[in-house]
């Protein structure tokens, strides 16, 4: 017998889209956090879903990136992803 996957949560869903959206612009977490203000440490909670993350921080980390913060809180958009390439 088969478990059912327990839906992933909000803040499960933005770090995995905050994780994939980062490799795709091929930066590390430290080079993503001197870009928004933040510690490594602190992207790294949140790219594994176990800090809470403020609105705010979600505004700083996808203006990092390019990436709309509307892609990384959509739980359906791990592989396609509107990335900025300027």
């Amino acid at each position: 017998m088969k478990k059912s996957r327990e839906p992933l949560s909000a803040r499960e869903i933005f770090g995995r889209n905050l994780r994939r959206a980062r490799r795709l612009k091929d930066a590390t977490q430290e080079e993503l956090a001197l870009q928004a203000g933040l510690s490594r440490i602190y992207v790294s909670e949140v790219e594994r879903g176990i800090r809470n993350v403020s609105i705010d921080n979600m505004q700083l980390l996808s203006e990092a990136l390019g990436v709309p913060l509307q892609d990384l809180v959509d739980p359906d958009l791990f592989s396609t992803l509107r990335i900025s390439t300027e």
